[in-house]
């Protein structure tokens, strides 16, 4: 069982910055892959950013050059540093991560965390 905890969110003007946070608690034998989704209301659930166990990171078009999603492995944690936000950032956030239980299992399973709100607003 992984349970994954936000927090960061809130309300900032446009042009502002927000960093967020994602706690990985429970037992687990490995973190591989972590990620932020958002979904705004009327909208459907959108990928913003990944980053693997090893490094890599992968981006939505939209947050390219303004997001940077980061991990920090001794800490289960991962992190979003989101500067120049604009109103259409504005969106329920959520953290995902894809964990190994024990050591001995072929695949991980997804955990969500209950997400986290920014608005951008002026």
């Amino acid at each position: 069982q992984v349970q994954l905890v936000e927090s960061g969110g809130g309300l900032v003007q446009p042009g502002g910055s927000l960093r967020l946070s994602c706690a990985a608690s429970g037992s687990f034998f490995k973190l591989n892959a972590m990620g932020w989704y958002r979904q705004a209301p009327g909208k459907q659930r959108e990928l913003v950013a990944t980053i693997a166990s090893g490094g890599r990171t992968n981006y939505a078009d939209s947050v390219k050059g303004r997001f940077t999603i980061s991990r920090d492995n001794a800490k289960n944690t991962v992190y979003l540093q989101m500067n120049t936000l604009k109103p259409e950032d504005t969106a329920v956030y959520y953290c995902n991560a894809r964990a190994y239980l024990r050591p001995f299992d072929l695949y991980g399973m997804d955990y969500w965390g209950s997400g986290t709100l920014v608005t951008v607003s002026s």
